[in-house]
């Protein structure tokens, strides 16, 4: 029997291959389930991947490997509901061309790092792109999800449309735990219709002059979808009709970009110049946008969402980072790179720490789930 395809369109087949095919994915979660169980039985951990393309962020895992690259494709779409539900394994790159097709996207504009990327690694470590801070975060659009949880259950939180949504939703608790509070099965999400036009415009800026600018922006209405300052330089990308666009150009001064989508892409997918270094670590710096530029870090930084968002290629002391993020009331994280016995995450508060302990204690009973991925005590 030929292997399922990683996508179905429900309402484009008969019944009876809609039927095969749906028995086989589910037999995949039913091999996933099993080994989850079988896990438990032996008190032994589980490392949870799928495209592995996100590997580097977070801390090893020691542990049998769970892979859920094979449970792929859509469960269900239609694109009047502006929603999707699609099985983790299923590869990013083939859910956008699906949602091309219909003139939709992500909102949160996931990265690529790899071709393997998977919807559901995206879920799990809530890393999003350019378009996050003006459409939306990752949990803005989680609808639902199904997941194994930490007693070998197949559970589902949430819903699959906006309506159906309501109450404290578990479902959201998912994103960013990277699979350590469970196995994400499927994931239901809301998309946006893709804009008819993009425009970017780019200008000379000092570092503290685009952190200005940017903040002069969020005062005025301009369909904005991405912010970048680097190497004394801002750029702005716009989304919306030829009119709408026409009229935030007479009002932003600049020099339109030609070669935008490519320079978006490789901020999207962190393969511009800036992230290729390996010579120092690569730190994300989560602020207010409106701190102003921060004399002490080294000037190699790129900016994004605004000024909420700084890149730090940095060998400056983890402690010192950390200290500098928190007194201005955000917190640093360490992306890439490797530091001896230096956590990747900000160091929870005592409370916090023991929320996050108590949620684990919940989800995952047995402690099987990812262990220590985010911090050696979870």
């Amino acid at each position: 029997m030929a292997p399922p395809p990683s996508f179905l369109y429900q309402h484009q087949i008969d019944y009876t291959e809609d039927s095969r095919l749906k028995i086989i994915n589910n037999d995949i979660g039913k091999m996933l389930q099993q080994q989850v169980k079988q896990a438990i039985a032996a008190k032994s951990s589980l490392s949870i991947h799928a495209g592995n393309s996100k590997k580097f962020y977070g801390n090893k895992v020691a542990g049998t490997p769970l892979d859920i690259s094979n449970h792929t494709g859509v469960i269900d779409y239609d694109p009047t509901e502006l929603c999707i539900t699609v099985r983790a394994g299923t590869r990013l790159s083939e859910l956008q061309e699906l949602l091309a097709e219909q003139q939709q996207i992500l909102p949160f504009e996931p990265p690529l790092y790899t071709p393997n990327a998977t919807i559901g690694g995206a879920i799990a470590a809530g890393i999003a792109g350019p378009r996050r801070a003006y459409t939306g975060s990752i949990r803005d659009a989680i609808l639902g999800v199904q997941v194994i949880n930490g007693d070998g259950e197949i559970v589902n939180f949430g819903g699959q449309v906006m309506k159906n949504v309501a109450g404290y939703d578990l479902s959201r608790l998912m994103v960013r735990s990277q699979g350590t509070l469970g196995v994400i099965l499927s994931v239901s999400i809301r998309l946006l219709p893709k804009p008819a036009h993009n425009l970017t415009i780019s200008f000379d800026a000092t570092q503290q002059q685009g952190l200005d600018f940017f903040q002069k922006l969020r005062t005025q209405q301009h369909p904005i979808t991405a912010t970048v300052w680097f190497d004394q330089k801002a750029y702005v990308r716009l989304s919306a009709s030829t009119k709408t666009l026409e009229n935030s150009r007479k009002q932003i001064q600049g020099k339109l970009d030609p070669d935008a989508e490519d320079f978006w892409q490789e901020i999207r997918d962190q393969r511009h110049h800036f992230f290729g270094r390996t010579d120092k670590p690569l730190w994300r710096l989560s602020l207010p946008p409106a701190t102003e530029q921060i004399a002490r870090i080294d000037d190699n930084i790129l900016i994004e969402w605004g000024g909420a968002q700084r890149w730090v290629n940095s060998n400056m002391p983890a402690n010192i980072i950390h200290s500098i993020a928190q007194t201005k009331d955000g917190f640093a994280t360490l992306f890439r790179g490797e530091l001896p016995e230096t956590p990747r995450f900000s160091t929870l508060a005592d409370p916090l720490m023991q929320l996050h302990q108590h949620l684990k204690q919940k989800m995952d009973p047995h402690g099987i789930f990812n262990p220590g991925r985010i911090y050696e005590k979870l």
